[in-house]
């Protein structure tokens, strides 16, 4: 499996972020700390959780299945080391700014660490203790206390675009690819089914100041139809229906990347700029495809007099 939820913002505020200011982990590259620290039993579901069909947030998280919805400010916030959670760096790069670094946090290790364990932090100016669950486990090195490999620098960034999401709501994503072992992410048919619709490629490393990119292998969008899901995804335009710095957007996924022939439902490597970066590839449920016209006024949809998604008057009504 390798189901993925996008939207809660967690009470970040949002401001500006430019590529000027790089996410760097691990003492400057993911490479050249310890591990994460601190194991424990994993934590009861959050307050407030969303369930959607018969998907809880711990039943999604089996085998690769995790929410998502890391704010864009995210991928840009700057100075994160991992010379152990216990390290005076990490304590520094986390006082910055408490409320962004939880949310990152939260992703970090949802990506890298393995079901059932989680990572913890006690802020030592407020006492404040952090717990983080694990759920991907893409970076087994790291996990297991070692410094991370190139190919999990690769996985993690990926894994934090594939989490990131403009509107702050949630709806589930399948993941595919492989782990930094080069073990494949499990999906069971059922998933697959349900999960039918071939969304985005994500790839890059924020660890070595490379940048992180999107690409798309979606059907695209009609004009009655739009997705929170706007920044990989494309139009009759060709183009995404939302820029999302330090997001890239590399056109189809097939022109940058090779596809993966074991599973056939990832790509084994995608390459910009003549580097070439291990990817992670999602998918949707038609489901979760907002359609103007079904009776729902969404948060990617907009009051007008026409039968488009940004002027929708059959859901949204006329604008004021």
């Amino acid at each position: 499996m390798g189901i993925i939820e996008n939207g809660r913002r967690r009470g970040v505020v949002a401001r500006c972020s430019t590529w000027g200011v790089m996410l760097s982990l691990v003492g400057g590259v993911m490479g050249t700390g310890c591990g994460p620290t601190a194991q424990e039993p994993a934590p009861p579901d959050p307050a407030g959780t969303v369930k959607q069909a018969a998907l809880s947030y711990n039943s999604l998280s089996y085998n690769g299945l995790s929410f998502n919805g890391l704010s864009f400010n995210g991928l840009s916030f700057n100075g994160l080391s991992f010379n152990g959670l216990s390290s005076a760096e990490f304590a520094a790069w986390f006082e910055e700014d408490p409320v962004l670094a939880d949310e990152v946090m939260h992703y970090v290790i949802r990506c890298a660490i393995p079901e059932g364990q989680t990572r913890t932090f006690t802020d030592g100016r407020t006492e404040a203790r952090h717990t983080w669950a694990g759920s991907l486990g893409l970076a087994p090195t790291w996990a297991g206390g070692k410094p991370a490999t190139v190919a999990e620098q690769q996985l993690i960034s990926a894994c934090l675009a594939a989490h990131a999401n403009p509107f702050g709501v949630s709806v589930p994503i399948s993941v595919q690819g492989r782990d930094g072992a080069g073990v494949t992410i499990p999906s069971t048919p059922a998933e697959l089914a349900e999960f039918s619709r071939p969304e985005s490629c994500f790839f890059g490393n924020l660890f070595l100041g490379q940048g992180v990119y999107a690409g798309s292998q979606n059907p695209p969008l009609d004009g009655a139809q739009s997705t929170t899901r706007a920044c990989a995804v494309v139009d009759g335009s060709g183009m995404p229906r939302q820029t999302c710095a330090p997001l890239v957007y590399v056109g189809s996924c097939a022109a940058s990347c090779t596809p993966d022939g074991t599973s056939g439902l990832s790509f084994q490597s995608c390459s910009v700029g003549g580097v070439t970066y291990q990817p992670l590839t999602t998918r949707v449920r038609d489901a979760d495809l907002a359609v103007c016209g079904d009776g729902t006024c969404q948060v990617t949809e907009a009051c007008g007099a026409s039968t488009t998604y940004d002027a929708c008057a059959a859901d949204c009504g006329a604008c004021p």
